[in-house]
């Protein structure tokens, strides 16, 4: 039987349930007292007794525990089934369409246009992604049909964290053995303050630096993009190739493209919660990311484009910048704009390598509305999009897109896949996705994540730039300025005196 088959005779007959992350959670070892020569016999055979009873209880939990880790397949009696019309909702149509059409067998532009099926409907907000909680908030206070929503990273846990705007995926029947394969980076912010798994992403959106391969070999003298890791593997010899292709470029070529795209990597090795015990944590990695910031910054190591801005993407063909830190979504479409298109200036002289840090940018993850009246299209979607590995290693190389499968991954990079040939040709025909494998895998958020980090984020990129780059403030004055931003963007956090 295929992977199909199985995943399908799976969706009718077993069954799911959500647990900690990453099949965490072992249970207690069972301790047993034992009794010494002075005890009395009647104390000896009590002490047994409630031994039995203990080892008893605890082989029943876990027995319960390892049966809530089991997929059911079984929607829980207060999931809403029957309804007229299954309603997605997104802030744009960038993934939806597709998802559904292949889940369904439609046609991805009828499924934008609503013409595909009456008894779907996708809701397409046309914002940026950054713009869509205030429209989910809206249509939440109008009580308007919506069944399944789709959530951005930097605001999920906004409503991860509100169980009535989120059900739990074990409602759904599904369960850790659903998702064994997903990247566990991705299942951490899925999951809400108490562990509880309440969305799941079908991609993952790990990152790389993307780099101009022809400049690097003038500048650098490197070949290939294992040359190049060698070369930037780490945030100190990141900046000495920063400060070796400025020497060599007479100034002209920056290595890195903006201070946001650098952040986006070097936040990924942040070792402390931005908030602990309601209160701001400033360490030594802030102070470190400003210096090593303001290195980058001082020798022309970093160009001074807004990122998102029109410079930004023509440093790609001006010789400005050697590379950009990207994520997966990047390659279809800033990274070939950054090239000048198909044919364009630059194509064809690109490369890709991990880069200094293992790092993720973007994602979005799948949520269900608990008032949803289609429990049972819910969580068909939903194994669909993320589970079934058949329908992902197809939705892999027809979107394409790194699916958050490890193995579906793996299994496509070792067999040397073409995930898109005008992709493929612009890096000089590397697979572009093998180089971001192991950082997938490397991301680890245990225990990291917040309901405050993209505020908290922004807030300090923001003070670092504005205070320590350009303002040329102290380091001390920079964290009075970050704590200022945060106090007025978080006003519930307790400040030290």
């Amino acid at each position: 039987m295929n992977t199909l088959k199985r995943t399908l005779a799976l969706v009718a007959t077993l069954a799911m349930a959500a647990t900690a992350f990453a099949s965490c959670g072992d249970t207690e070892s069972s301790s047993s007292s034992s009794s010494s020569a002075a005890e009395s016999s009647s104390e000896a055979e009590s002490s047994e007794e409630e031994s039995s009873e203990e080892e008893s209880s605890e082989e029943e939990s876990s027995d319960e525990e390892s049966s809530e880790a089991e997929s059911t397949g079984e929607l829980d009696a207060s999931v809403g089934t029957g309804g007229d019309t299954f309603t997605v909702a997104a802030w744009n149509a960038d993934d939806v369409p597709y998802l559904i059409a292949q889940w369904k067998g439609l046609d991805a532009e009828a499924v934008a246009d609503n013409s595909a099926d009456s008894s779907i409907y996708f809701i397409n907000f046309g914002v940026g992604g950054g713009d869509a909680s205030e429209k989910y908030d809206n249509l939440f206070k109008s009580g308007d049909d919506l069944d399944v929503y789709f959530c951005e990273a930097d605001w999920a846990l906004k409503y991860i964290n509100d169980d009535t705007k989120t059900l739990a995926l074990d409602k759904l029947g599904l369960g850790n053995s659903d998702f064994a394969n997903i990247y566990s980076y991705t299942d951490e912010i899925g999951k809400d303050s108490n562990g509880v798994r309440k969305g799941v992403s079908w991609q993952a959106a790990a990152g790389g630096f993307y780099y101009r391969s022809d400049l690097a070999k003038e500048y650098l003298g490197v070949e290939d993009p294992d040359a190049m890791q060698d070369k930037i593997d780490d945030w100190d010899k990141f900046v000495a190739a920063a400060k070796e292709v400025a020497e060599a470029s007479g100034g002209k070529t920056a290595l890195a493209d903006t201070l946001g795209g650098m952040w986006q990597a070097y936040a990924c090795g942040r070792t402390t919660p931005w908030v602990v015990d309601n209160k701001l944590q400033i360490d030594d990695f802030c102070e470190d990311f400003a210096n090593t910031a303001k290195e980058l910054w001082d020798c022309g190591g970093i160009t001074k484009n807004s990122q998102w801005s029109d410079e930004w993407t023509a440093a790609g063909t001006n010789d400005t910048c050697m590379g950009y830190f990207v994520s997966t979504w990047g390659f279809g479409g800033f990274a070939l704009d950054a090239a000048g298109g198909e044919g364009g200036a630059t194509y064809g002289n690109w490369a890709v390598c991990e880069g200094p840090q293992p790092f993720y940018w973007g994602g979005t993850w799948i949520v269900v509305n608990p008032a949803t009246d289609n429990g049972e299209e819910a969580r068909d979607f939903i194994i669909s999009a993320t589970s079934d590995e058949a329908q992902m290693a197809a939705y892999a190389t027809s979107k394409p897109e790194y699916v958050n499968n490890s193995k579906v991954m793996d299994d496509l990079i070792s067999s040397d896949t073409v995930f898109n040939k005008v992709i493929t040709d612009n890096m000089g025909g590397q697979n572009f996705y093998a180089a971001l494998a192991e950082n997938a895998k490397s991301i680890d958020f245990g225990g990291l994540i917040t309901e405050y980090d993209a505020t908290v984020k922004t807030d300090f990129i923001n003070a670092v730039k504005e205070s320590y780059l350009d303002g040329g403030k102290s380091w001390e004055d920079t964290v009075e300025d970050f704590k200022d931003l945060v106090s007025e963007d978080i006003t519930s956090l307790d400040w030290d005196e």
